[in-house]
């Protein structure tokens, strides 16, 4: 039956992602970058709503009240990577638009891809780490300015549940610079979508979030050290069976 719902889900989600990214394609040059970004953010809770009522999957979300409430005060979420899950569900849960810092590669993903060109977003090349950093502080600060909120990865990729990846200390630059608070995020989605995995189970995503660090006059690896710490914490604590038996580890 998990199989059946993750078939219909993904057909879901592909007959539903072509007309949205026409639109925001067509409608691009006439509106403001934060319309289309709600637009795009339309598809995504139309694809969260598909998960959880055909997929059985719902998010719980604590720790709202330590987001900052200013229509304009910056942050830089730093994110536990489980699953494609917390990427759609992200920008539905949070008041602020987001602005993620993404490969570039992702833009020539058909439909998908080429509505994400038309938003205000930071795509990068990763082999040109220098001037990728350079470009990340310089659309970040302009985004952070605006009351855009960047969203990061730390551990870069989909990590498997119970595991823990390299945390790569490229947010906490972002936040030093510019001055932005750091605020970490747990997230639990593997319980259910796990990693590149056909086949997804019914539950509740946790999503934990943290109370914002402040990031001036930090060190960038001193601070990530501090976020890994509070994430990989929290992740112990809301998903304690898939570390009980010592699964855990450097991925």
């Amino acid at each position: 039956m998990n199989l059946i719902r993750s078939l219909v889900h993904l057909l879901f989600m592909g007959v539903t992602v072509v007309p949205w990214a026409l639109a925001v394609i067509i409608a691009s040059p006439f509106v403001s970058s934060t319309r289309l970004y709600w637009m795009c953010a339309g598809w995504l809770r139309v694809a969260v709503w598909g998960g959880r009522w055909i997929l059985g999957i719902r998010n719980h979300v604590i720790g709202y009240e330590n987001l900052p409430v200013g229509t304009r005060d910056p942050a830089v979420l730093l994110v536990k990577h489980q699953s494609t899950w917390e990427t759609f569900a992200m920008p539905t849960l949070m008041p602020h638009p987001l602005a993620y810092v993404f490969k570039k590669e992702l833009l020539y993903v058909p439909f998908f891809g080429w509505a994400m060109s038309r938003l205000d977003m930071i795509h990068i090349d990763r082999s040109k780490r220098a001037q990728a950093f350079n470009k990340v502080v310089q659309q970040g600060q302009r985004l952070l300015d605006q009351g855009t909120w960047v969203i990061m990865f730390p551990e870069g990729t989909r990590i498997p549940r119970g595991h823990k990846g390299q945390y790569k200390s490229g947010g906490t630059r972002l936040a030093v610079q510019t001055g932005a608070p750091v605020i970490p995020v747990a997230v639990t989605s593997a319980k259910c979508w796990p990693r590149r995995a056909i086949v997804k189970r019914p539950g509740v995503v946790e999503f934990s979030i943290g109370k914002p660090i402040p990031s001036q006059g930090r060190e960038p690896d001193e601070l990530m050290r501090e976020v890994e710490a509070w994430i990989e914490a929290e992740m112990h604590r809301l998903d304690p069976e898939a570390y009980r038996h010592g699964r855990a580890a450097a991925h």
